[in-house]
């Protein structure tokens, strides 16, 4: 099969064949390009295979591609990249692969490009097209490949069509040796809307305990692209399904299962965090906040009991959830940053907008919650309308009317009030000046009596107002 897309017709594809043609090495390009290339996905990331130094053919193309060009060499593993603007070549010089059990860290010994296929993961990501037009160079067992011809030894065109995910060789073989590719299997079916292959299914969940070997790091970028996905529950699902779940993922496996009690049962919080999820992924593609919707009920098995009255109930289970998040970030090695504090800051608050609809929506509730979130606010709402997942279509659109309504509040409030990130208008250094105080809990006290009188709308968001608030109190308190 000869590809034609125009895409084969790169300049940068033909001067990179032109370069190997000139030193005699066979060279493909292989692999998620050439998978994507018949997807008609977008992709800059190009990786080259090459029937001897990889190296030496990366070193070539970057001095012919010239200024703005940047080369790094990575010999120890034999590769090197070629970077310029959005253009991302990788070079790899075939190889066959070996491993041990205890590692996925395979040795490596230089190969054919029929081994450097039969070591890839996936028969969708086996695919290699030739690049070479230099005649000595294209010569397959008794025939002559031509530029733009696709080598495809395991029908991965058949299952691009079929919408399968399918190891090349013994799935057994494949997952043992690198058991990160389990984690990759679920990450493609759910990406690209595949299914995956019944023999590759079966050896994820006989091979899932070998998933013990691999990095922290490298699970949570794999978890990151499937929460990144079109329908993340897919993965979570596949995940569950192969076992894998209970392994990488405890917190969130156990979410999952009904109890009932005396006739009264309560919703699978397992299956309802996967479709608030979905929601989200509808509105955003911000990674964090899908964390959050991920994160945003997982305090509730250490918050469920049953009350003879109200039935089984999870009391601040918001609270418990937020104190989880640092320690679920810690073991999955993922960044104990702002990123982490924002996940915390909205698993706290996920439920305040939901209270607010179901009370009175004061101004002042309203003032308190524009204060906590700052700036994620809107980011908070997107949540809390995802969170909405009753079957009872009359109560869903009752809820998004009533949180419009609390985004209007909010809107007016911060016009007039300008609440959000406020600082109180009368400083710590000031009050122990006025006051002639020095740094004591009674300055920390005014300043926060000041915040909350303001949040209570007793007096405005502004410094006259507050200064004379203060002094009124500190002439009760006695202070002057």
């Amino acid at each position: 099969m000869i590809v034609t897309d125009a895409k084969i017709e790169l300049p940068v594809l033909k001067m990179v064949g032109a370069t190997a043609d000139e030193l005699g090495l066979e060279c493909y390009v292989i692999g998620g390009w050439v998978r994507d290339l018949f997807l008609h996905r977008p992709s800059n990331d190009i990786d080259i295979v090459v029937v001897g130094s990889g190296i030496a053919l990366a070193e070539a193309v970057a001095k012919k591609l010239g200024k703005g060009a940047h080369l790094s060499v990575f010999k120890t593993y034999g590769t090197a990249q070629v970077k310029r603007g959005e253009l991302e070549l990788e070079f790899v010089g075939a190889r066959r692969e070996s491993y041990t059990k205890d590692s996925r860290n395979p040795v490596v010994e230089d190969g054919t490009l029929e081994e450097d296929q039969n070591r890839r993961d996936f028969t969708i990501n086996a695919m290699a097209i030739c690049l070479n037009k230099g005649e000595k160079l294209k010569v397959k067992g008794e025939r002559t490949l031509q530029y733009g011809e696709l080598l495809d030894p395991f029908d991965g065109i058949g299952d691009l069509e079929r919408c399968i995910i399918k190891t090349p060789l013994d799935p057994d073989i494949t997952f043992s040796d690198d058991p990160l590719r389990m984690m990759r299997a679920i990450r493609f079916a759910t990406q690209l809307g595949f299914f995956l292959d019944g023999e590759t299914f079966d050896a994820i969940a006989r091979n899932k305990e070998r998933i013990g070997i691999i990095t922290k790091e490298r699970i949570a970028e794999e978890l990151n692209k499937i929460i990144l996905s079109r329908r993340p529950s897919e993965g979570f699902i596949l995940l569950d399904k192969t076992g894998l779940l209970p392994l990488i993922f405890p917190e969130l496996a156990a979410l999952k299962g009904i109890e009932v009690k005396e006739g009264r049962g309560h919703k699978d919080v397992f299956l309802h965090t996967l479709k608030v999820l979905d929601n989200l992924a509808e509105t955003s593609d911000n990674l964090w906040l899908r964390w959050a919707a991920l994160l945003h009920d997982i305090g509730k098995p250490k918050s469920k009991a049953w009350d003879a009255q109200a039935g089984w109930t999870f009391r601040n289970h918001n609270y418990i959830g937020a104190k989880m998040v640092p320690k679920i970030f810690a073991k999955m090695k993922m960044p104990l940053n702002e990123k982490m504090e924002y996940v915390k800051k909205m698993v706290d608050l996920h439920m305040r907008p939901i209270n607010l609809i179901e009370d009175t929506v004061t101004d002042s509730a309203v003032r308190r919650l524009l204060f906590e979130a700052g700036d994620d606010i809107e980011d908070l709402m997107l949540l809390c309308d995802a969170d909405i997942t009753s079957r009872n279509e009359e109560k869903k659109a009752r809820f998004h009317r009533n949180y419009q309504l609390v985004r209007q509040k909010m809107v007016e409030l911060e016009e007039r009030d300008r609440i959000r990130n406020f600082q109180p208008p009368v400083k710590g250094d000031e009050i122990m000046q006025i006051l002639h105080l020095e740094p004591c809990s009674t300055v920390g006290e005014l300043k926060m009596a000041i915040k909350d009188a303001i949040l209570d709308g007793i007096i405005p968001n502004e410094y006259e107002p507050a200064k004379e608030y203060m002094l009124k109190l500190a002439h009760e308190r006695g202070l002057i």
